[in-house]
């Protein structure tokens, strides 16, 4: 009776120990070309800020916003700040914007590094096809005082190397910027699948929130559509991965998969997680 009566304590002491719920979302969100036809932004738009307001993340990345389609979910969603700039500099080229709710957090250190051997400059590195970057934030709970990173990113589509590379080169940003070992979410495009060699290392130091969810995940696994809406995405290439299960645990995860008129807002589907950090 003892021994049972320690084991529901101790399993008290461990749910209490995690507070803070945050929802946290990854979202390719499809540049803006007139070769997309039907599937254009200007055809999908209004239905992706619509998507983002019923879900309400506090924190969401995308990628592949260019300056003015940054600029239209500025405009739809007034509840939130967003930081971050171009892959050619500035407000030049893709973003890999993070965006979250300023009346709940306060952005404490920010700051945009290129995926290359010079990531202090714009730059395109080892087998890249294109300049890649990574964008991220130390965001502190303004109820709670609870801080915690999101690292977003978009890794190159071409360059094998280049993935490995520019995956060893963020988690090594991470070790070098959480030096007070707090919660750290990766997010993004990594363009690799699950089996590949690079998500593999991964692995050894941070986990895959679909991995470790206390709810079995919801919807499919593949997470890239290419707009297809009538056949099954089958590609995971877009993630949410989160460090130590001891300061975060991830309750839900979700593939997202949304569609209106028989379309999807974008050719990748957001990855949704709400998560728990430790008090």
């Amino acid at each position: 009776m003892k021994k049972y009566f320690l084991v529901i304590i101790g399993t008290l002491f461990f749910t209490m120990g995690f507070g803070q719920e945050l929802k946290i979302m990854t979202y390719n969100i499809r540049l803006d070309v007139a070769s997309d036809g039907e599937n254009a932004w200007p055809n999908r738009k209004d239905y992706l800020v619509s998507q983002l307001k019923f879900y309400a993340p506090d924190i969401f990345g995308i990628q592949e916003g260019l300056p003015h389609q940054v600029t239209y979910l500025n405009e739809g969603l007034k509840n939130y700040n967003f930081f971050g700039e171009g892959r050619d500099g500035g407000n030049e080229g893709e973003y890999s914007a993070l965006y979250y709710k300023k009346n709940k957090f306060q952005l404490e250190q920010s700051g945009t590094f290129w995926l290359s051997e010079t990531p202090k400059k714009v730059s395109k590195g080892w087998d890249a096809a294109l300049p890649r970057i990574c964008t991220y934030g130390l965001f502190k709970h303004k109820e709670s005082g609870l801080k915690f990173w999101v690292f977003n990113t978009h890794l190159d589509h071409m360059g094998a190397i280049a993935r490995v590379k520019s995956l060893d080169l963020i988690l090594d940003r991470i070790e070098n910027l959480n030096s007070q070992n707090l919660p750290v979410m990766l997010i993004g495009d990594f363009n690799l699948e699950p089996n590949s060699e690079a998500i593999s290392n991964l692995k050894t130091k941070m986990k895959d929130s679909r991995e470790i969810s206390s709810v079995a995940p919801y919807g499919q696994e593949g997470t890239f559509n290419s707009f297809n809406y009538n056949k099954m995405a089958s590609k995971r290439i877009d993630y949410i991965f989160v460090s130590n299960s001891d300061v975060i645990k991830v309750e839900k995860y979700a593939t997202l998969n949304n569609s209106y008129k028989l379309k999807y807002p974008s050719d990748h589907f957001p990855v949704f997680v709400q998560l728990k950090l430790k008090e």
